[in-house]
């Protein structure tokens, strides 16, 4: 079974605006390095657009700085799964999932390889809620942005998580890799 992880950019006061964190060399690297660890990307609907709109074929890559260019080379080819009841169709080497959401990442996770990953805000609460995360990575910047959306926002019962790596960013940035508390 392949594990799903999910990896997040956070600011101190929980805020995951992803305009809220300033990108930098090391933290770009580092998100590289998590989509090389994955089979598959899976995405909600906004995140999807979100990322097709920055990283896909129509993206405008010359006006990006040098050091994003690893990041692209890794996410445009990725296989990708996206959640969505509102869209008729994806592209940018996508698949559309509907139906049981519990049921479909399931059968995924089931699938053989390295490992699923899962970005954006309201997809990882459901799946959350649905304890289907093997994996939480929260990239912490040293920014309070004084705002919202905020992470797990709304989520129903506490998940309690225990700490399996940290990784400091000469940014101040730091990288919290948790796995779900077993009882």
């Amino acid at each position: 079974m392949r594990p799903l992880r999910y990896t997040i950019n956070v600011t101190l006061d929980g805020c995951v605006d992803h305009r809220a964190i300033e990108p930098d060399t090391d933290t770009h690297q580092h998100a590289t390095a998590a989509l090389r660890r994955a089979d598959a990307l899976l995405f909600g609907r906004v995140t999807y657009e979100m990322m097709e709109a920055a990283w896909g074929p129509h993206a405008d890559m010359a006006a990006m700085p040098t050091w994003t260019r690893p990041f692209h080379e890794v996410i445009d080819p990725a296989k990708k799964y996206v959640v969505s009841s509102t869209l008729a169709a994806v592209d940018w080497n996508a698949e559309l999932i509907t139906g049981d959401l519990a049921d479909s990442v399931r059968r995924l996770k089931a699938e053989p390889g390295e490992g699923l990953y899962v970005g954006g805000v309201r997809l990882p609460l459901a799946l959350a809620e649905l304890g289907l995360i093997d994996e939480y990575e929260f990239l912490v910047h040293p920014r309070i942005a004084g705002y919202g959306p905020k992470l797990f926002e709304g989520l129903p019962t506490p998940l309690d998580l225990r700490l399996v790596n940290r990784h400091e960013f000469g940014s101040g940035a730091v990288a919290l890799t948790y796995e779900p508390k077993t009882t």
